[in-house]
């Protein structure tokens, strides 16, 4: 559904004008159809042109390419001096971009024949795909294994020649760390040893007989430099998918060949984890007060001290969330895809859908965007429960972005997924109380008009029926069927032409 409007969002902008024309193609076809002889011809023609012009970029930057990483490659020296590999470095951050552009632009425009070619079929009733798909797949773009190769050889070179041990502090620091896990007040990323998981408590605050509130944080961190990569989970302390993935995470994990840093935070909010509830110890919701004050209320105190101790050290920053109590989730991923820092990151996530949504204030990615830290919100599924489907999915997700980031080697897989793009979206709330039934599952598409929720009185009559205002994509939905006004019903997604230069859904 609405595919012109997803490769328009999915578009690299400064490539724009070598993406396939799908809305020309359709207008092409259509007036191809009315036709009474020689139906098809025209779509034929303009399909042929389509397909030389990608192929004839995409050969362009696979050979730029190619050369780029040759030249680099015999440039670099060990004994350069700092401000040399400072410009290599930035050369070569550019090349792996290009290279990750080309395999974004080559995947979009194989889906965007694919599905021209399918439409085809129908409009036209002859089997344009069994003709014309053998064109494609004659071509380099579609055939050529080159471009990942290229990519998968300029990550492992970046790898090797930016691999600088990191000098120990001390003799001290490389100890066998004590099964009993220290409290700290200020994560001091410096002092941990490299090649080692280390795991502390951070002391946020204190409650009311003068004991630390702690949290827990575990630290991977590599034997040589890279970037710092943070995750929480668990802001809300009944969203547990997160604490799994996190742990699974860290098992998994080759500490000694990690570049960076990896700072997990499996639950960030310790006195709603205890009480199994959404908010801090008073109800407060942690995700609406941050970056929080330091002289404030407890979870305004908390929630400052928690961005100043911890979530400040991040360079890249996911936050995992699950949906609230009485809602389902889709795995979706919350994100400013007017950012390419955080479109890259939302992508690699292995989302069933992406949701455009400009960190609203006071919100963790907010404030961490907020510092010039990229950060994505990952919904995973649903709250007060470990779901190992999701979990799995998302964990894939957090590798491919550690992989991008030169951290880990290049292990980016398929996702089980093609991620639904939304420019906007927005929850439909009731207006009277009752029983209430939302219909369509998560994930599936609703069109504008149908029928998505019902509310019934405690007798049994129908009281009301919700209908789609416009086509979307049901991102989540109640399910609690006691329903009071003003109770979320659904959550949809909506694709269009652009991007919103600010939106936010009223979901925190």
């Amino acid at each position: 559904m609405k595919f012109e409007q997803q490769l328009a969002l999915i578009t690299i902008p400064s490539w724009a004008e070598h993406y396939l024309n799908y809305k020309e193609l359709k207008e092409v076809l259509y007036s191809d159809s009315n036709k009474t002889q020689e139906s098809g011809s025209c779509f034929t023609a303009t399909f042929k042109t389509e397909i030389a012009k990608i192929n004839k970029w995409y050969e362009e930057q696979e050979a730029s390419a190619q050369a780029k990483l040759g030249e680099l490659q015999g440039q670099w020296r060990a004994d350069m001096d700092r401000g040399s590999q400072d410009i290599w470095k930035a050369q070569f951050t550019r090349l792996l971009q290009q290279l990750e552009n080309l395999a974004d632009f080559t995947q979009a425009n194989l889906t965007g024949c694919r599905k021209i070619l399918k439409k085809a079929d129908k409009v036209l009733g002859e089997p344009m795909m069994r003709m014309l798909w053998p064109e494609v797949t004659r071509l380099r773009f579609a055939k050529s294994e080159a471009d990942e190769v290229l990519l998968r050889e300029a990550r492992e070179a970046w790898r090797k020649r930016t691999a600088v041990p990191i000098v120990q502090a001390g003799e001290t620091l490389a100890r066998r760390i004590s099964p009993v896990v220290s409290t700290v007040t200020e994560l001091d990323l410096q002092s941990f040893p490299g090649g080692k998981v280390s795991r502390v408590w951070v002391a946020l605050a204190e409650d009311g007989l003068g004991l630390p509130i702690r949290v827990p944080v575990i630290v991977a961190k590599g034997m040589a430099e890279g970037p710092v990569v943070g995750i929480t989970a668990a802001l809300h302390g009944n969203e547990l998918n997160g604490i799994p993935l996190i742990h699974r995470l860290i098992d998994e994990l080759d500490v000694e060949s990690l570049h960076g840093t990896l700072v997990a935070v499996p639950v960030a909010n310790a006195p709603g984890f205890l009480l199994s509830q959404r908010g801090y110890s008073d109800g407060t919701d942690l995700n609406r007060v941050m970056p929080g004050k330091v002289n404030g209320s407890s979870p305004q105190v908390y929630a400052y001290n928690l961005v100043h101790r911890i979530t400040r050290h991040f360079e890249y920053h996911l936050d995992l969330h699950t949906a609230s109590r009485g809602r389902i989730n889709s795995l979706y991923v919350r994100a400013d895809l007017t950012d390419p820092r955080t479109a890259r990151m939302a992508r690699l996530q292995n989302p069933q859908i992406i949701v455009h949504n400009t960190s609203p204030g006071g919100s963790m990615r907010g404030a961490s965007m907020q510092r010039g830290i990229p950060a994505i919100t990952v919904e995973v599924g649903d709250p007060s429960r470990f779901q190992k489907r999701f979990v799995k999915n998302a964990l894939i997700g957090v590798t491919n972005i550690l992989s991008h980031l030169r951290m880990v080697p290049d292990e980016e897989s398929t996702p089980e997924y093609t991620p639904v793009i939304c420019s906007r979206s927005f929850w439909i709330f009731a207006k009277s109380g009752g029983i209430l039934t939302v219909h369509p599952e998560v994930a599936t598409w609703v069109r504008a008009g149908e029928l998505i929720a019902s509310v019934h009185s405690v007798f049994g009559d129908l009281e009301e029926e919700y209908f789609a205002p416009q086509d979307g994509v049901i991102v989540g939905k109640h399910v609690d069927p006691v329903c009071q006004t003003g109770n979320r019903i659904l959550h949809l997604g909506v694709v269009e032409d652009a991007l919103p230069a600010v939106v936010d859904d009223g979901h925190l």
